[in-house]
């Protein structure tokens, strides 16, 4: 929670920690509510300024994620993958036909990506982007969608390569609308240097020991999607190992003063992505499989309440015209004064949706 902000009641893009490794920015209370429960003052940003800061890009696992404007060089170098053969790996399937013609995979990002870059002169929705770029590019980079019964796109190479290309996503479009970065263009970044070199607060391995440590090489694998021993190969020389319940993990040895500390006192509604939920060592947050199968259910996942360094709960929102109704599924009867915050919380979010809250709907 400290390492991550979530115990502050103020602050600013450029102060933010977790805008180093990207907010992901999915679903309504998404990347902009992760910065306002770190107390960013999002809501009261204009169109325009929202527009301008903080960009989102695909980067993580194809996710889309926010970042400051003037990062976005770094973050391209360190969001690259590792190798030709991480980036087969974080394109999945894309990779095989690729394979069997002959085309390595960081050259396939990088034929997809000069193909968007020509395509997308002015904003475009991704259906247009992705439907002219499959125009252009040769059967391998291809695939039959069944469900559109048209030919797309691998869509995991068109995600990884937008940044490539120079390409951002329109704030509040959906279906996304890309365009290009203004003074951003191919060539600014390491791209054409498998593991390009970023800058030490952006480097991903880094970042995730920072903001979600302490961690396994193989935690840090989990969320970029790239190879154990490629993060292996790269792992900080200043890590120093800890144990956790009987377990080794690594955590910066500049941060290591931070596990002695005991928890924040302090409320949040956490979004369903938000990055105190991304960790891979989920059991350390949840240690109920039942709890754990209700956070994170294969669809439509709640977003969780976080009370005093713990998770005490789920919780859902239902908007209706220019009402908010919230839902919380506490896990053990609530005292007065959590429901009290719970209460400020959901008054929070609603001020951030620019809605009224109707009410909050206790279970039990």
């Amino acid at each position: 929670m400290r390492a991550q902000q979530l115990d502050r009641d103020a602050g600013d893009v450029a102060d933010t920690a977790v805008l180093d490794i990207g907010v992901q920015d999915t679903g309504p209370d998404g990347g902009r509510w992760a910065l306002a429960i770190r107390g960013v003052g999002v809501a009261e940003l204009t169109d325009r300024e929202l527009a301008r800061e903080p960009v989102a890009v695909w980067t993580v696992r194809g996710a889309p994620h926010l970042y400051r404007r003037a990062d976005l060089v770094s973050v391209a170098a360190a969001v690259e993958p590792f190798s030709d053969a991480d980036a087969g790996r974080r394109i999945y399937d894309a990779t095989k036909p690729l394979k069997a013609a002959g085309i390595a995979n960081l050259d396939a990002l990088d034929t997809v990506a000069a193909a968007m870059r020509s395509v997308v002169t002015s904003p475009m929705a991704k259906g247009e982007v992705s439907g002219r770029v499959a125009t252009l590019l040769d059967p391998p980079y291809l695939r039959f969608c069944r469900s559109c019964d048209a030919t797309h796109l691998y869509e995991m190479p068109f995600r990884l390569a937008a940044l490539r290309a120079g390409l951002e996503l329109r704030p509040g479009t959906s279906p996304p609308v890309l365009e290009r970065i203004a003074d951003f263009a191919p060539g600014d970044s390491p791209g054409d240097s498998p593991g390009g070199t970023a800058p030490e607060r952006f480097d991903v391995i880094r970042a995730y020991l920072r903001l979600l440590g302490p961690a396994t090489p193989r935690d840090v694998a989990g969320y970029l999607d790239a190879p154990v021993k490629e993060v292996k190969d790269r792992w900080p020389v200043d890590a120093v190992e800890v144990s956790v319940d009987g377990t080794s993990a690594w955590v910066l040895a500049a941060d290591a003063y931070r596990l002695l500390d005991g928890p924040p006192a302090a409320t949040r509604m956490l979004g369903p992505f938000d990055l105190f939920l991304q960790a891979k060592d989920r059991s350390l947050l949840i240690a109920d499989p039942a709890r754990a199968k209700a956070l994170w259910p294969v669809l439509g996942r709640p977003g969780a309440v976080l009370h005093d360094g713990e998770i005490v709960g789920i919780w859902r929102p239902r908007k209706t015209g220019t009402k908010l109704r919230v839902s919380v599924e506490p896990w053990a009867r609530p005292t007065a004064t959590l429901l009290d915050e719970i209460t400020a919380q959901a008054e929070r979010l609603a001020a951030h949706r620019r809605v009224r809250l109707a009410g909050i709907d206790v279970a039990g």
